[in-house]
């Protein structure tokens, strides 16, 4: 039987021309999480940001500790899921968040997703905007739409026992995220979705705890006309492969 909760928790942040809002995102996160008491770390995967975001990271390294933040570059883009794989050879935690670093996911609901876990033992707690009183905010109605409706194709085609299958802030066991990456083949947008479909077709449990996602406030959004069109082909890829 696993561990119930977590002893060690590894923060996985994805970044790409983060150099503004990563350092406040590692404050929130080492402000919550130790006043929460959780053992944890941040482990940073730059895709060869051109913006310094890189050198913001080791000044951060410096600043709180190589044991508590640790910079695991690589050399360009190279998208979501494999930045996830990288990162995971580095966590030392039983138990894994996955978050971005835009400050669109508030760390003050790790804690809440903690909660969730041990009340459940779930191998998964996803953070949901969808039900309860978890909202978006900052967003137009046109991006909005979008979501929702890309979230509402999902339900229909996949029924996959949740209900926000297109975000990205999680909580999951190691050994659960390991084998979910063996499985996964999309990239992009696509990813999270088939995290949880996946999840669901191989037995583990999940958990949902709402959260408050809002808008990036520095740098450009990167969810463009292009990922729209390979979310749909994800989709349709999906609900004949599943």
């Amino acid at each position: 039987m696993a561990a119930r909760g977590p002893q060690r928790l590894s923060v996985l942040l994805p970044t790409y021309n983060e150099r503004d809002n990563l350092p406040l995102v590692v404050w929130l996160l080492a402000r919550t999480l130790g006043d929460s008491g959780i053992d944890f770390e941040i482990i940073i995967i730059d895709d060869g940001s051109p913006d310094g975001t890189q050198e913001v990271a080791r000044q951060l390294e410096k600043i709180y500790g190589s044991d508590k933040i640790l910079l695991r570059p690589r050399a360009r883009k190279l998208g979501l899921g494999t930045a996830y794989i990288h990162g995971m050879k580095y966590a030392t935690g039983n138990f894994i968040v996955i978050m971005d670093a835009d400050l669109s996911h508030h760390p003050k609901f790790i804690p809440e997703f903690i909660r969730k876990q041990k009340e459940g033992n779930f191998d998964i707690v996803s953070g949901t905007r969808y039900k309860g009183n978890g909202g978006v905010y900052g967003w137009d109605l046109k991006r909005k739409l979008i979501s929702r409706g890309a979230n509402f194709l999902t339900q229909v085609l996949l029924r996959p026992g949740a209900s926000d299958l297109t975000g990205s802030f999680r909580l999951y066991r190691k050994e659960v995220l390991q084998k979910l990456m063996e499985k996964c083949v999309s990239k992009g947008y696509v990813f999270q979705m088939e995290m949880i479909v996946r999840a669901r077709q191989m037995g583990f449990t999940i958990g949902e705890v709402p959260i408050s996602f809002v808008d990036r406030v520095y740098g450009e959004s990167k969810l463009g006309g292009n990922e729209i069109v390979s979310f749909l082909k994800g989709l349709l890829t999906l609900f004949a492969t599943t």
